[in-house]
């Protein structure tokens, strides 16, 4: 199956960013994006592709794992931006540290886990809202719309594991369907209040 470790914003949170992208689909140009499934909007943590049902007890394992050594932390949407001429998104500000933290650590559960994983690169919290449908399509009017929007903060307690069911009927402009295939709290604040767990308990 096809998955991805993702933090799940809440249901006000996205309400917020909603009301900001429809204000978008009146911009000129609106037209020449694709814009995503709102109930799909998500922070990708760490993407696998395929994943052999063989490997899954351990990638459990390992993910719930990560939780566990992680503390919550809080979180609002927050601007945007864009990748290149493609793809527009929204990001994220309140503790970014910790939300690094935990996708090195969905990361590092995976491919120990045997997952085949892309190069590693520095992770960069965005939610994409919307990709163009060409090279042509300026995003910067979109970007510039996005930039004084600032969500309310909420608090991050869980990492999930999403699968992701590709489009099969053909039909233009369908969307990937999400899946939430199981999630775990993140405890790490609790077991260090408890334990005395140091700073090092926070790598790895």
């Amino acid at each position: 199956m096809r998955l991805f470790a993702a933090v799940l914003p809440p249901a006000a949170p996205l309400a917020e960013l909603g009301a900001v992208v429809d204000g978008l689909h009146a911009l000129p140009g609106a037209y020449a994006l694709r814009w995503t499934s709102r109930p799909g909007w998500h922070f990708t943590l760490a993407f696998m592709g395929e994943v052999d049902d063989a490997l899954l007890p351990d990638l459990h394992d390992r993910l719930a794992r990560a939780a566990r050594r992680t503390p919550p932390f809080g979180l609002r949407l927050h601007g945007g931006g864009h990748f290149g001429r493609r793809a527009l998104w929204t990001g994220a500000a309140g503790d970014l540290d910790g939300m690094r933290l935990l996708a090195e650590r969905a990361d590092a559960a995976a491919r120990r886990a045997g997952v085949p994983m892309e190069e590693h690169r520095r992770y960069q919290a965005h939610l994409t809202i919307a990709r163009a449908r060409g090279e042509d399509v300026p995003l910067t009017p979109f970007v510039d719309a996005l930039h004084h929007f600032e969500g309310t903060r909420w608090q991050v307690g869980e990492l999930a594991l999403v699968r992701s069911n590709l489009p099969v009927s053909g039909v233009p402009g369908e969307q990937p369907r999400y899946e939430t295939v199981a999630a775990w709290p993140l405890e790490g604040g609790a077991r260090a209040a408890e334990g005395g767990a140091g700073a090092g308990e926070r790598t790895g």
